[in-house]
């Protein structure tokens, strides 16, 4: 099991050369992260940090330097003492650009650090007001070709997909994305029945209704190996005992939960802001205030809502063995004692 230490630094960090130290302290465990993970808050505060924006900016060489900070630390190169901040800096840089599993760097545009702005366009492609059906169309499809990208670069890669498969999940989850929101935005103007203003929001709300939708799908499809086949689960000794179906499906499900979590706010709130706006006499008054105010506004509630969605979920769940496959349950450890509990990383 690849384990986070062996990962980078941040940008603008000084040399290495000579680290600073604290007063004499027990050694860190750079194995587990900074923040309590059996909490919600403290996952929080881990995301928070795992997905800015800023780690973006690490060079080749700060990853490295990280890296061999890290390591050195964990072979006792380097005093107990050395300043913790530098340790945890080098471990939140490495957390946000190294997958776990393989300990390989993340395609950049398709880190979480980067789901801000790569997903930003998109969805203000989106939510842009009277869509054409060309229009839903190109941008649905644009979505879910990055959400298949995420999808893919951070799932769980004890198992992978062949291409084959790659490609019929991502024609399914298109395809689906596409139908429902073509089909809601010509149903809503037959809503004759209520309000103009109360159809005009219920319009402007139908993208996050396909993208719930067909993002759940994109999830499934694009990893559903990992319910098929199963994926790595390990003692606490971070030895894998095995693959378990039902860890995968429980991973899937976490993660199409947190996506749709994500989604909620981003697609519903600049909507109902921008109605808000255009009753003042500010927007008569600035109309091209409007673009800038809808991309702000959805900026502020992709980086609002992405740390507090996948926060939803720890990444590496603890499963009583009872919970998973009969094989599992009467396994022990290497002193002999029975094992209870087991861990997998759910992915992001």
């Amino acid at each position: 099991m690849t384990t986070l230490e062996q990962t980078p630094v941040s940008a603008g960090m000084p040399s290495y050369g000579t680290i600073p130290t604290s007063p004499s302290q027990q050694r860190i465990d750079l194995s587990k992260p900074r923040f309590d993970q059996s909490t919600y808050l403290g996952r929080v505060r881990h995301f928070v940090q795992v997905t800015s924006p800023l780690n973006l900016f690490v060079t080749s060489k700060g990853l490295e330097d990280a890296k061999n900070l890290i390591s050195d630390y964990n072979s006792g190169k380097i005093p107990a003492n050395t300043d913790p901040s530098r340790l945890w800096r080098a471990k939140e840089v490495c957390d946000s650009t190294l997958h776990p599993d393989t300990g390989k760097p993340i395609l950049l545009p398709f880190r979480m650090a980067c789901f801000v702005p790569t997903n930003l366009l998109v969805a203000a492609g989106m939510l842009m007001p009277n869509p054409t059906v060309k229009s839903i169309m190109f941008w649905q499809w644009a979505n879910q070709s990055v959400n298949v990208a995420f999808n893919y670069a951070n799932a769980n890669k004890t198992i992978e997909m062949d291409m084959k498969e790659t490609a019929v999940a991502y024609m399914s989850a298109v395809t689906t994305s596409c139908f429902l929101a073509v089909g809601l935005n010509q149903l809503v103007p037959r809503m004759t029945s209520i309000s103009p203003g109360l159809r005009t929001i219920l319009g402007r709300l139908v993208p996050f209704t396909a993208v719930a939708a067909a993002g759940t799908v994109n999830v499934f499809l694009m990893r559903g190996k990992e319910i098929s086949e199963g994926i790595d689960v390990y003692d606490s000794e971070g030895n894998s005992v095995g693959k378990s179906q039902k860890a995968g499906l429980s991973a899937i499900t976490q993660v199409a939960i947190s996506r749709i979590l994500t989604n909620f706010p981003v697609l519903t709130i600049p909507p109902l802001v921008l109605s808000q706006w255009e009753r003042t006499a500010w927007s008569q008054q600035y109309p091209k205030a409007v673009l800038p105010i809808n991309l702000a506004v959805i900026s502020l509630c992709l980086m609002t809502a992405l740390p507090l969605a996948i926060a939803a979920f720890p990444q590496y769940a603890n499963v009583d063995v009872k919970t998973l496959e009969e094989r599992f349950w009467n396994l022990k450890d290497s002193k002999g004692e029975p094992i209870k509990t087991l861990t997998y990383n759910k992915g992001l």
